[in-house]
C-alpha cells in the first residue's frame, strides 16, 4: 500500500472529534500527544484552548458540557497531567457533567515495565469515570471515540476517560470508516408513572420540587418555571445547580446545599410530597443526609432520574421515574 494512503493515530482522532460535531477542545501540551496537537493545528474547524493547568482545563472541559449538553473535551499529557485533571474530572462526575478526557500515554511496547511516567488509568480512574479505556489500535480509534460521546451523554452524563499511547498516535495505519456522529438516547416516563404522579400532586399540601443533575437545557428551564407557575409548586435548586430555575421567580424557593436557610431545611423535613427531579440527594444537597431518613424517608418521595442505578440507591422512593431532565439537548 502507498504510503500516501496512510494516517497516523493523532490525525484519526482529530478527524473523528470534528466528525462527532466537536467545534473545541481544552488541554495543556504535552509530548505524549504531539500527533494530535500537529492535526489540531491543521484542522481550523476545531478550536485547541492552551490552559495553564490541567485542573483548570479540566474544569473548562466541564463548563462546556454544563453549557451545552455536549461531551466537554479536555487534552493532557501522562502522569502529572493525568493526575492534575483528576479534580475536573471528579467535579463532573458527581455534577453529571459529559465529558472527554484524552491522556498521553507511554508507548505498547514499554508498558507493565514502570516506564517514566506511566500510569494504569483504568485504575486510576476507575471509581470517578464511567469508563475508562486505552486505545491500542489506531483504527480503532472511531470506535472508542463513538463510544465514548455515546457513554459520556446517554443516561446519567459523566466523564469518560481514554488513554492513547505516544506510538499508536504517530504509528501510521490505513485510514480507517469515521462513525457517524452521534445521538444520545434519552428516557421517557412510563404514562402510568406520570398519572401517579399527577394523583400524588393534587392530592399534596406541602409539595416540594428539588431540582438539578445534569443535561438540562434552556427549554427544560422554562418548561419547568411554566409548569411550576401554573400549579404554584415551589421548586429549590440542589447544589451547584442554581441556574436551573429563575431565581426571581415567584415559585423559587431557595438552595438546597451549602448553609441552607433553616426554614427551607423545614420545609423538607415537612413536605408531603418531596420530588427530585434530576438530582442526587448527596451529601451537600441532604445537609450530611440529615433531611431525610435512610433508606425510609418519612416524606413520600418521588424521584426522577435518568439512571436507573440511582433509583433506590441510598433513598428508596415511593415512586421512581425513570427519565431524562432536558428533553432535546442543544446540538443534539
Amino acid at each position: 500500500m502507498s504510503s500516501s494512503n496512510l494516517v497516523n493515530g493523532g490525525r484519526i482522532l482529530v478527524d473523528q472529534l470534528v466528525a462527532e460535531g466537536a467545534d473545541c477542545a481544552f488541554g495543556v501540551p504535552g509530548e505524549s500527544y504531539l500527533a494530535v496537537l500537529d492535526a489540531l493545528h491543521d484542522t481550523p474547524e476545531l478550536t485547541y484552548y492552551l490552559c495553564r493547568q490541567e485542573g483548570g482545563a479540566a474544569m473548562m472541559a466541564d463548563a462546556y458540557g454544563k453549557m451545552t449538553g455536549r461531551p466537554g473535551l479536555c487534552f493532557v499529557t501522562r502522569a502529572p497531567g493525568a493526575t492534575s485533571a483528576s479534580a475536573g474530572v471528579h467535579i463532573a462526575f458527581q455534577d453529571s457533567t459529559p465529558v472527554i478526557l484524552f491522556i498521553g500515554q507511554v508507548g505498547r511496547g514499554m508498558m507493565e515495565r514502570e516506564a517514566f511516567q506511566e500510569v494504569d488509568y483504568r485504575r486510576m480512574y476507575g471509581e470517578m469515570a464511567k469508563w475508562v479505556a486505552q486505545i491500542d489500535d489506531a483504527a480503532r480509534i472511531p470506535e472508542f471515540v463513538s463510544r465514548a460521546y455515546h457513554t459520556a451523554t446517554s443516561g446519567r452524563p459523566g466523564p469518560v476517560v481514554l488513554a492513547l499511547p505516544e506510538d499508536m498516535l504517530s504509528g501510521a495505519v490505513p485510514m480507517p470508516n469515521l462513525a457517524k456522529r452521534y445521538h444520545a438516547s434519552a428516557g421517557y416516563p412510563d404514562p402510568r408513572h406520570m398519572a401517579e404522579l399527577q394523583q400524588r400532586l393534587q392530592r399534596a399540601r406541602r409539595p416540594l420540587i428539588i431540582v438539578g443533575g445534569g443535561g438540562w437545557s434552556a427549554e427544560a428551564k422554562a418548561d419547568l418555571e411554566a409548569f411550576a407557575e401554573a400549579t404554584k409548586l415551589p421548586v429549590a435548586a440542589s447544589f451547584r445547580c442554581q441556574d436551573y430555575f429563575d431565581n426571581d421567580h415567584c415559585c423559587y424557593v431557595g438552595q438546597v446545599g451549602i448553609g441552607i436557610d433553616p426554614k427551607l431545611a423545614g420545609r423538607v423535613r415537612d413536605s408531603d410530597l418531596l420530588i427530585l427531579l434530576g438530582a442526587r440527594f448527596g451529601e451537600m444537597t441532604s445537609s450530611g443526609y440529615s433531611l431525610m431518613k435512610i433508606p425510609n424517608p418519612d416524606q413520600p418521595l418521588v424521584h426522577v432520574y435518568p439512571g436507573a442505578e440511582e433509583l433506590g440507591r441510598v433513598y428508596r422512593p415511593e415512586l421512581a421515574i425513570q427519565a431524562g431532565s432536558a428533553g432535546r439537548r442543544p446540538g443534539i
